[in-house]
This record gives structure tokens, C-alpha cells and sequence, in this order.
């Protein structure tokens, strides 16, 4: 049987050299998305529960996403694009919110590779430092984080 390449899977380790950049396609936050979040997480806080509040009360106008939701949306997207099969742990990270993302917003990731290497502990693997950059429809960049991870790599053979 002829051998075919098969789409949609990650990015191996060795595939991601430093000053390697990529973006992801966009995701569009809807209301559907923030009440599933703040339920299920339990975020039910009034920022993101009670409508009146953000009129009357708070310095945030408009119907905001949780910022937790907008990185694991990033997360999701950057996984679909680069980690599928490859990806074997979500070591640490930095995180910095910069702005709100709303209802009705469409974000992506762009993504730069700022470090990469052979892990010296865990043979076929490499460890991946990626800036992670969130922007919404109009460019503003909403949020930025700096993930480690593990990863598979070519030659990799499970033990």
C-alpha cells in the first residue's frame, strides 16, 4: 500500500529552529463561548455573569471574555496548527494580558521561536520556548506568553 503523508499533524522539534515565525487561522469569541467558560470553570464572577454590572459599574464596557478563555483559545489554535501528535508537555510559561477581548472579537496567534534543543533527560525529545502573540481583528495585540514545552521529535521511539 502506497505510503501517503498525513495532514493536520505537529511540528517535530528539529522543524523549529529559532526565528522560525508562524501565525494560526482566527477564532471568533461568542457569547455561546464565555458562558460555556465561566460555567464550567467556575469564573462566575459579575464581570462576566451580569450585564447591568458592566453598564453601571464597571470600567470595562462591553461584553469581555475572560482572559483564561482567550489563552486557551490561543492554545487550541497553536495545538490544531503545530502540536497534533507531537506535543508531550506544557512545562511553564509567562503570561501578560495587555488588553480586553470581546464578544464578537476574532483572534490569532502568532507565534516566533525563541529557543530550542535537544532534551538532555528525555532521549528523541526537545524542548520548545515559543513567544506567543494574541491579536484581535484590528491588530491589537491582546495578550503575549512565553510557553516551554516538550516535544516530539523525528526520531523519537516510545519506550
Amino acid at each position: 500500500m502506497e505510503q501517503i503523508e498525513t495532514v493536520g499533524l505537529g511540528i517535530h522539534w528539529e522543524d523549529l529552529p529559532v526565528g522560525r515565525r508562524f501565525k494560526t487561522v482566527g477564532r471568533t469569541v461568542t457569547e455561546t463561548d464565555v458562558v460555556n467558560f465561566v460555567s464550567v470553570t467556575g469564573m462566575l464572577e459579575v464581570l462576566f455573569t451580569n450585564v447591568e454590572f458592566l453598564k453601571e459599574q464597571s470600567a470595562i464596557k462591553g461584553r469581555v471574555a475572560p482572559g483564561a478563555l482567550v489563552f486557551t483559545f490561543a492554545e487550541g489554535l497553536l495545538t490544531q496548527a503545530t502540536m497534533q501528535g507531537v506535543g508531550f508537555a506544557f512545562l511553564n510559561m509567562e503570561l501578560d494580558i495587555k488588553g480586553p477581548v470581546f464578544v464578537g472579537d476574532t483572534i490569532h496567534v502568532e507565534c516566533e521561536v525563541i529557543e530550542c534543543r535537544e532534551s538532555k533527560n528525555r532521549p528523541g525529545l526537545g524542548l520548545v520556548r515559543t513567544r506567543n502573540r494574541i491579536y484581535k481583528q484590528d491588530g491589537t495585540l491582546v495578550q503575549e506568553y512565553t510557553p516551554l514545552r516538550l516535544v516530539k521529535g523525528k526520531d523519537y521511539r516510545a519506550d
